[in-house]
């Protein structure tokens, strides 16, 4: 790992894999870990049942903050270049905030989840999203050029 890593996006990039992992947990560990995490009764359910909706959904939600994972590394400087690394950071940033503020428009779209789930969850991704803000400001004059 290079000694001059920027540690904000070090940091998010942890939290992005943390986040993975509590996916696959719900995943592996079915209704309960849905519930505590504040899926809704319905994922929860589902995943009881032995449905494949939850798993697919939780799927894809894994491989996505894997990928931003990398791309936090990526922007640090802590692994190789990734393709197009200044665009991802600055859509991951921007992804991250925007779902941090906008969880008033999502509630009706998903009511099932309580009140608690969507303070918890956006003050998580504003968190998440201004490491990767302040990360990718830092860096931003490296991360110009061939392949950024």
């Amino acid at each position: 790992m290079n000694s001059a890593s920027n540690k904000y996006l070090l940091a998010a990039a942890l939290c992005c894999a943390l986040a993975a992992l509590a996916h696959v947990g719900c995943i592996v560990f079915g209704g309960d870990w849905y519930r505590f995490f504040g899926a809704g009764e319905q994922m929860a359910q589902m995943a009881e049942q032995g449905l494949w909706y939850p798993t697919i959904v939780t799927s894809v939600i894994v491989v996505i903050l894997c990928i931003w994972a990398f791309y936090g590394l990526s922007g640090s400087g802590a692994i190789k270049r990734l393709p197009l690394t200044r665009l991802a950071l600055v859509g991951i940033t921007g992804i991250f905030l925007l779902r941090g503020v906008s969880f008033v428009g999502l509630m009706p779209m998903f009511p099932e989840n309580g009140l608690t789930f969507w303070l918890v969850s956006s003050a998580i991704c504003l968190f998440i999203g201004g490491l990767f803000a302040v990360g990718t400001f830092q860096q931003w004059s490296f991360l110009g050029g061939k392949n950024a």
